[in-house]
């Protein structure tokens, strides 16, 4: 398995604070797709710049064309309120917890 991350960054500056009812539902469903990549042992780690700026997923996949379906997945891409950028990764320092 291979690691890659996929960067994806909203639409408009103020994203955040404007979020539609409908975004919101769009948002809620990206949380829960990559809950499901973590029960699947695929994900390493995802989260949001805490301004809004961008968000990363890292995760692993056997080959570039099915990284780049996980990221074409994910609720906030496919609907089209992130735009969404993928790039090979290795994770070579990470804290045990």
């Amino acid at each position: 398995m291979e690691e890659f991350v996929y960067l994806i960054r909203p639409n408009r500056a103020d994203f955040i604070e404007s979020m539609t009812n409908e975004e919101s539902i769009i948002m809620a469903d990206h949380f829960e797709y990559l809950k499901q990549l973590l029960a699947k042992e695929k994900l390493i780690l995802a989260g949001p710049c805490l301004d809004g700026a961008f968000g990363i997923c890292v995760f692993k996949e056997d080959s570039w064309e099915n990284a780049e379906k996980v990221m074409m997945n994910d609720p906030a891409v496919s609907n089209g309120i992130m735009s969404s950028e993928l790039h090979k990764y290795r994770v070579s320092l990470m804290q045990e917890k």
